[in-house]
């Protein structure tokens, strides 16, 4: 019986295999994560959230003002 192509699983493409493999963890990463909080799993994605989130902003505060769309910063 044939499958559905769009229920059928995809194979990831060469590039999507080296994204993935650049951010590839661990378990041992993740055991790290997990004790750095004291086991608390709650704790753990809390404290992941807001790291992403200190990324995410420095990423926004060093991208150019018409990327992001914000009114460019006067010149001294």
């Amino acid at each position: 019986m044939p499958q559905d192509p769009i229920l059928a699983p995809s194979r990831p493409s060469r590039s999507a295999d080296a994204e993935r493999a650049d951010f590839d963890v661990s378990e041992q990463d993740i055991d790290d994560a997990i004790a750095a909080c004291a086991g608390d799993a709650r704790a753990t994605i809390r404290a992941l959230l807001v790291a992403y989130a200190m990324l995410e902003r420095e990423m926004s505060l060093r991208a150019s003002a018409g990327f992001v769309r914000r009114p460019a910063r006067p010149r001294r």
